[in-house]
């Protein structure tokens, strides 16, 4: 006997959805039977991962912080029905320590990581099924104080907060929020960050590792699934246990 798929019918959008985190969960999405939009930036890097999941996606290019690629992306969405599910997983980390922050610096995390946040699931709203599940990607950042990293662990603590209120402001569509919280994972964004720094995090991991891609996604389908129907406003940390002890 066949076992059912957790996502059978459902349709989800996934942003940032090339690489790491947002391109594992979409290939899992697919093998679990739902239709994925993923977005990019980067057209080429797009295209290679709606080759990679191979059926059962549309790529979108665009940017989270622009409203418009929002706006375009929706007109997409749209012509096949309604959402069940948004993953807003896009997102930018950079280190920046006190006394050398920049406008710059401060401008792009936050237009990324909560704006961008942000009007992902607003603009979906109009699409989304009554009973959908909205997941937000944050970070154990938001949690525990990392040098020079204060800019972007306050992005992540802002996307908690949402999650709190949504979950009042769409109670009564049914709709659910929740926020996961990795830890570091292996991904091309903590490729460019410094060696030393990510040395310093994984040291204080009890697990002793870095988090796989293929692990924060199999959180992911949990929270957009009926698995955790009854599961809403939290936050599920999948950090080897960094932020729990």
């Amino acid at each position: 006997m066949t076992e059912a798929k957790r996502l059978q019918g459902k349709v989800a959008v996934i942003t940032g959805g090339t690489t790491g985190i947002g391109l594992a969960t979409a290939k899992l999405f697919v093998k679990e039977g739902a239709y994925v939009f993923i977005t990019g930036r980067r057209q080429k890097e797009l295209d290679e991962a709606v080759s990679a999941i191979g059926s059962n996606v549309t790529g979108v290019q665009g940017d989270v912080a622009n409203l418009s690629d929002l706006d375009r992306l929706y007109e997409i969405v749209a012509t096949k029905g309604k959402i069940d599910i948004v993953f807003a997983n896009a997102g930018v980390a950079e280190f920046a320590p006190l006394g050398k922050i920049t406008e710059e610096h401060f401008d792009k995390l936050f237009d990324i990581n909560v704006k961008g946040t942000l009007f992902t699931v607003q603009k979906a709203l109009p699409l989304l099924n009554d009973g959908g599940s909205i997941v937000l990607n944050a970070s154990v950042a938001s949690l525990k104080g990392t040098a020079a990293f204060g800019v972007y662990g306050a992005t992540k603590a802002a996307l908690r907060s949402f999650v709190r209120t949504w979950t009042v402001d769409l109670k009564e569509r049914h709709i659910r929020s929740n926020v996961i919280s990795p830890g570091p994972t292996d991904t091309p964004v903590i490729d460019g960050q410094p060696a030393d720094a990510i040395a310093r995090i994984v040291s204080t991991i009890p697990m002793g590792r870095m988090g796989g891609a293929d692990e924060i996604a199999k959180a992911a389908l949990f929270l957009a699934s009926d698995d955790s129907s009854f599961v809403t406003g939290i936050e599920l940390f999948v950090d080897g246990g960094r932020g729990q002890v």
